[in-house]
Order: C-alpha cells, then sequence, then structure tokens
C-alpha cells in the first residue's frame, strides 16, 4: 500500500518513455491516462479502507463472541436456578403431602371427639331428663343428697362366723328392695391377708349381709321408696 504512489509515477513515467522512445501502434490520449491514474487512485484507497474494515469487522467479531460468552453464562446461571427452584418445589411437594395428611388426621380426630361430646351431652341431658322427672316406687337410684339411705334395723343381731382369723373389717355392698329386703350382696373390702380361713369369713360376711333387714331408701319427697345400692360393715373381733 506504501509503495502505490512510486507504483502509478513509475507506470505515468514508463508510459511517457515508451511514447518518446518506441514508435505507438496507437496514440494513447490523455483522458485515458487520466481514466487509468483515477481507476489505481480508487484501488489505492479502497486497499487503505480494507484494513479499516477488517479491524472493525473484528471488533465486531470480538463483541459478538463477548455477547455470546455472556448469554451462556446467564443461560447457565438461569439453569442452575431452575435445577435449584424444582429441586425446592420437589421438596415442598413432599412437605405440602405431609401437612395435608397431618390434617385429613386433624380433621377425623376432630369429627370423632365431636361425636364422642354429642353422645357425652345426649347421656348428660337424658340423665338430667331423668333427674328432673319424679322418682318412681321402687326405682333404682343412686345415693344422692337428695337420697335418704337405707336404716338396718337387725345389723346388731347378725353375727358372721369367722374362726381363726384376726381382728379386721369387712364391708359388705347390699342391694336394698324399696320394701327393705337385700336382693343381692357383693363383697367391697375383705379382711387383710389371704388363707383358706380368710376366705371363709368374708364369705360369712357376704352370706350374713343378705339377713339385714332394712328400713328402705326413700326418694327427695321423703315418701316414696326407692331402691339402692349401699355399703354395710362387719367387725370382726
Amino acid at each position: 500500500m506504501r509503495c502505490l504512489t512510486p507504483l502509478i509515477t513509475a507506470v505515468i513515467i514508463g508510459l511517457s518513455g515508451a511514447s518518446a522512445h518506441a514508435v505507438p501502434r496507437a496514440k494513447v490520449s490523455v483522458a485515458q491516462l487520466q481514466a487509468q491514474l483515477k481507476k489505481l487512485t480508487a484501488e489505492r484507497d479502497d486497499l487503505k479502507d480494507r484494513p479499516a474494515a477488517t479491524e472493525s469487522l473484528q471488533e465486531d467479531l470480538a463483541a459478538s463472541q463477548k455477547s455470546r460468552d455472556m448469554a451462556r453464562q446467564e443461560t447457565e446461571s438461569v439453569r442452575k436456578e431452575l435445577d435449584q427452584m424444582k429441586s425446592a418445589l420437589a421438596e415442598n411437594q413432599g412437605s405440602a403431602d405431609t401437612i395435608l395428611n397431618e390434617l385429613q388426621k386433624a380433621k377425623e380426630d376432630l369429627a370423632a371427639e365431636q361425636a364422642a361430646n354429642e353422645t357425652l351431652r345426649s347421656a348428660m341431658a337424658e340423665a338430667k331428663e331423668k333427674q328432673a322427672a319424679p322418682t318412681s316406687e321402687g326405682a333404682l337410684v343412686p345415693i344422692t343428697p337428695d337420697i335418704t339411705p337405707a336404716r338396718a334395723l337387725n345389723l346388731n343381731r347378725v353375727t358372721p362366723k369367722a374362726r381363726k382369723v384376726s381382728r379386721g373389717v369387712v364391708v359388705v355392698n347390699v342391694l336394698v328392695s324399696e320394701s327393705g329386703d337385700v336382693l343381692d350382696s357383693r363383697l367391697l373390702q375383705g379382711l387383710p391377708g389371704t388363707g383358706e380361713w380368710v376366705d371363709k369369713a368374708n364369705a360369712a360376711c357376704v352370706d350374713q349381709a343378705k339377713r339385714i333387714v332394712f328400713d328402705p331408701a326413700r326418694a327427695a319427697d321423703g315418701k316414696t321408696r326407692v331402691r339402692v345400692w349401699q355399703g354395710v360393715g362387719f367387725f370382726l373381733d
């Protein structure tokens, strides 16, 4: 590129020398020479512009490669974030399933508790209704402050036969009818210890309790006679 101008000059000189020493077959006009000079000048200018264009292309290529590398890095970063999000979603899905199962179990427990409470409320309402209703003659009722317990009339004359046992107290639960008779008897508290004579003494108390005559228990009105379970104690000496 730097030798282009001398080359053009040499061409012009050569053409001039040739025209001076040789006999031209055709005459070259000034216009033709100017056209050749213009063409060579254009080629020279084009050669001068090529390095700048090449440098610009190289810069564009470098910028494009840099942009591509940045795009790759961003893509890799996005892919990593996506993988992390997928992993987090999988963990959250497992936690969500656990929470749903626990919630379902809690709902079932609550439903069972509500059913039990409803049953209890029904039982309480029934008990209140029975309690509010007047006590009928001969009804089996628990001993409450409103109930006058049955009173033993011949307890001092009922003596269980107990031999070869140490002294102690035997408590027997008796079912007293509305007429004062003992319908059933059960051992609540026997003598301490074990053995044949202890068992016989306890059985004798249960049997003798059936021989007790009672003044029947009465309801709150003091007149209605009812059946009750109540304890009777025997002191063995």
